[in-house]
């Protein structure tokens, strides 16, 4: 016989009130600004290897510094997630929210003002901050809002606005470096428009209810739920069957009960985005190693267009008209995406010397996959961890994924100098195959699950 909603447990409760209201306008609105930071990334990074050349003409450096400018975002984006995770469980996620693109804003229009190499990597430390504080926000607030059936898709899209912004980068920053001087200035500068945008449109965001309700401010919570016109009724047997706050430590994300999705999340995160930045911040460089040659834009113009191709395609389920991803389970779209990277990669480092008939069509076919692939990247961290450790879990995994990456960016360039092409893809190969190991292990099947 089926259970009243007075007698429904404290996790049907929290499912009727939250997972399960009706998509609004505020879903939407949320989810909106929360791209903002996604199209940022993407945006930094694609500007950042376009100008680096012209940079490094006019300020006179060389290849280090060429790796840390390329890295210099990744390193903020490493230390914003951490430390604004762990605050953002502590103090709400509200008010850093409303308030990191302001740090974006100002650094990205300081860029237009340097005169070395050190000032620099300066402003984009700072902008890498920003961009990794919304990384550890954003992706927790939706995931927290909007209701389960819409959460896969919703967080995947944010993905899809990074390839957005990489993509609007490389053929805006063409354009604009064509111009000669420096006009790189006002390339780097042009980030600051949409993030003060952002600053203005997220005034009025209000708190999570989950996160309220965490801390024992059920007034507040109850608040929110009536302007997301959630199961009101359904709110107060959860309220009457909720746990009083606790303290929650850092800690606990290593302990036996998450450790294991801590591991997972951290390895295949870093699996994926280890080779997508170190190959796609050097784009030209790999493709000259590859037999491509510099005059060549056409291939590096169609590469990112396939980086698009397949973040859509990871996207959406074309016949059913659905979001792939929320549609998909996440542990089989996971495991098949890395064998299909590695299947598409090992070539490049077995056979170097290959025709560029044969690696370039493989290097396609490995970029589609690689970009429809990181659409969980936003959607895993946030279903791994409760609602009392979830800004530190998702902030943690976000910052040990731009660590990681941060140190493939600076070392590729010298890894291809150093020991070569093929080893240096034999080396991301076997990154590649870490995670399919680790997913095969350990990769939990989170989707339709109720967000505790």
């Amino acid at each position: 016989m089926p259970q009243s909603k007075t007698s429904s447990s404290p996790s049907e409760a929290g499912a009727t009130a939250f997972d399960d209201v009706p998509l609004n306008r505020f879903h939407i609105r949320i989810t909106a600004l929360t791209f903002c930071a996604n199209y940022s990334d993407g945006y930094e990074l694609g500007i950042i290897s376009i100008a680096l050349p012209v940079i490094a003409a006019q300020l006179g450096f060389g290849t280090v510094w060429e790796g840390l400018l390329g890295a210099s975002a990744l390193i903020g984006i490493f230390l914003g997630s951490i430390v604004v995770g762990w605050a953002a469980d502590k103090i709400g996620r509200q008010r850093l929210y409303a308030v990191d693109f302001l740090l974006i804003a100002v650094a990205s229009a300081a860029e237009f003002f340097v005169t070395s190499p050190t000032q620099l990597f300066i402003m984009r430390l700072l902008i890498g901050i920003g961009i990794g504080a919304d990384y550890a926000l954003g992706p927790t607030l939706v995931a927290e809002f909007v209701p389960r059936k819409y959460r896969g898709g919703l967080l995947a899209s944010l993905t899809v606005l990074w390839t957005v912004g990489y993509v609007a980068a490389f053929f805006l920053g063409n354009y604009v470096v064509s111009l000669g001087g420096e006009s790189w200035r006002w390339l780097l500068a042009s980030s600051c428009i949409p993030a003060i945008a952002v600053v203005l449109l997220r005034i009025g965001v209000p708190e999570s209810p989950r996160w309220l309700l965490s801390q024992g401010r059920a007034d507040q919570a109850r608040a929110v739920v009536e302007r997301l016109r959630g199961d009101v009724e359904a709110f107060e047997e959860l309220v009457r069957n909720h746990v009083s706050a606790r303290r929650v430590r850092y800690r606990e994300l290593f302990g036996k009960n998450y450790w294991r999705n801590t591991a997972f999340g951290t390895i295949f995160y870093n699996a994926q985005v280890v080779p997508y930045f170190a190959i796609y911040t050097f784009l030209p460089l790999v493709l000259l190693k590859m037999g491509v040659g510099e005059e060549d834009t056409t291939s590096d113009g169609l590469l990112n267009l396939f980086l698009l191709a397949g973040s859509l395609g990871g996207l959406w389920l074309v016949a059913g008209g659905w979001w792939l991803v929320a549609k998909m389970s996440r542990r089989g779209l996971t495991i098949w995406s890395f064998v299909v990277l590695i299947a598409t990669m090992a070539p490049m480092a077995i056979w170097p010397d290959a025709p560029t008939a044969l690696l370039f069509p493989l290097f396609l076919v490995f970029t589609f996959t690689m970009s429809a692939a990181v659409n969980l990247d936003q959607v895993y961290p946030p279903e791994l961890f409760p609602t009392d450790l979830r800004s530190s879990g998702v902030g943690l995994l976000n910052g040990l994924s731009r660590a990681g990456s941060a140190i493939g960016t600076f070392l590729l360039p010298l890894a291809l100098d150093g020991i070569g092409f093929s080893p240096t893809m034999l080396i991301l190969t076997l990154v590649l195959v870490g995670g399919l190991v680790v997913s095969l292990r350990w990769a939990p099947e989170t989707k339709n699950a109720t967000m505790d």
